[in-house]
């Protein structure tokens, strides 16, 4: 869901559009509060604002900046900006944004995968060095190899998942 921030007279046009562009629902405040109880309502992929409003409603930009999550913010000058260009924008915005995440899941499954291996390796050897044990009980020895067999496919996996 994408949230319009503007008192712009043609705000069903452009709401319109911009659903059109990016296949999300369009929800719109015609005031910098009532974007607050909003944003404090629902969960938006995206903001955009009015940089009109904004100049026009100083003390509460901070506010929406603070409620804003996860969403994206699209400043754009309704005044001279065409339907389009804010199309355009908010398009491009939801791709950098999804780009990004894409790469920060990667970054975070790498840093996962990087620790697991060495949880495993240290797994491993320790069970390694735990049957070299003399006069090691059998069930021991059994319970010790059943671990060694699960950390092996664990490390196995690890290396085959992207």
């Amino acid at each position: 869901m994408i949230l319009l921030i503007t008192s712009l007279a043609k705000v069903q046009d452009c709401a319109k559009a911009l659903q059109e562009v990016t296949a999300e629902e369009v929800q719109v405040a015609a005031t910098l509060r009532e974007a607050v109880t909003q944003l404090e309502a629902h969960e938006f992929s995206a903001v955009v604002l009015d940089q009109l409003l904004l100049d026009a409603e100083p003390d509460d930009v901070e506010t929406i900046f603070k409620h804003i999550g996860a969403a994206v913010p699209v400043h754009s000058n309704f005044a001279i900006s065409g339907i389009e260009r804010v199309s355009r924008e908010l398009r491009s915005a939801l791709h950098r944004r999804k780009r990004e995440l894409l790469l920060a899941r990667h970054e975070a499954q790498q840093d996962l995968r990087s620790e697991l291996r060495s949880t495993m390796t240290a797994l491993l050897l320790s069970c390694e060095m735990a049957l070299r044990v003399p006069n090691l009980p059998t069930l021991a020895e059994t319970k010790i190899r059943a671990v060694d067999a699960l950390a092996k496919e664990m490390r196995t996996k690890l290396a085959l998942t992207p």
